[in-house]
């Protein structure tokens, strides 16, 4: 699996003082405030997040203000495009897409389903296109060498998985609801459970990264992440769905979640971070 981006390995800018919990929910209630206001006083509705959002404390040394530093590449010239798991050149098999097969044994934790549509701006299906996931285990830990959070591995449980989506556009995933785990952004920084999403659309261009969050969840109003999509319903479109009739007798919980890929209504982009 490729890093995750965001999570356990991320720190705040160096020199800066630990903020806590408290300290970030105001700085999100502002930041929130400040973008209603411009939309009040008659600016656009933005869907995207500014690439520096300070309750997202890395941000302030990722987002791109000086010349760009080439990267190395003549080995893997692919490897600066990876961002998702590396399943290597075998076809998409029908397993891929449930991720408490892949080991002998059931994994730990509340097994989920997870499916939608994936739609372009226009709201057609786009049809046979590969769909990623990869997130932590039920304890909230990632199957990757850099999380050195110390909660337990599952060995029935990688978190990696993929398919393909069918004529109507849909995806289906069976997979367990990840865990919360903490983070350095701030003191006591915790993050919600959420699924990283890859979705490969008609074209190179319309490739979309992203994180699917759970309703009800009582860490979404304190992650700077999930803010950091200032709009609300920008924001929302990043959050699933139950519905119980995609609940699946004595094997699962059923949660929906469509993705636009492009267009006003596009679902959030991770790589814009």
């Amino acid at each position: 699996m490729a890093p995750t981006g965001a999570d356990p390995s991320d720190t705040a800018p160096a020199g800066t003082a630990a903020a806590t919990q408290a300290d970030v929910d105001v700085r999100i209630a502002r930041q929130r405030d400040a973008y209603e206001k411009t939309v009040a006083d008659g600016a656009r509705r933005a869907h995207h997040p500014a690439r520096d959002y300070p309750p997202y404390r890395s941000t302030l040394l990722r987002h791109p203000r000086l010349p760009l530093v080439a990267v190395a590449t003549a080995r893997d010239p692919g490897a600066v495009e990876l961002a998702a798991p590396a399943f290597g050149p075998t076809d998409v098999t029908g397993l891929d897409n449930d991720l408490t097969r892949q080991h002998p044994g059931e994994p730990l934790g509340e097994r989920i389903t997870v499916t939608g549509r994936v739609l372009d701006r226009a709201g057609r299906p786009v049809r046979g296109q590969l769909v990623e996931v990869w997130q932590a285990n039920a304890s909230g830990r990632y199957a990757h060498r850099r999380d050195r959070h110390p909660a337990p591995l599952d060995p029935h449980f990688t978190g990696a998985g993929r398919t393909l989506t069918d004529d109507d556009g849909h995806y289906t995933f069976t997979t367990i609801r990840p865990g919360a785990y903490p983070w350095r952004n701030h003191t006591n920084a915790w993050r919600p459970a959420h699924i990283h999403f890859s979705f490969f659309g008609t074209a190179f261009a319309q490739r979309l990264v992203t994180q699917m969050y759970f309703p009800g969840d009582p860490l979404l109003p304190h992650d700077p992440v999930l803010h950091s999509v200032t709009d609300d319903a920008a924001r929302q479109r990043l959050i699933a769905t139950y519905d119980h009739g995609l609940s699946r007798p004595e094997r699962s919980l059923g949660y929906r979640w469509d993705v636009v890929l492009d267009g006003p209504a596009a679902t959030w982009t991770e790589a814009d971070r």
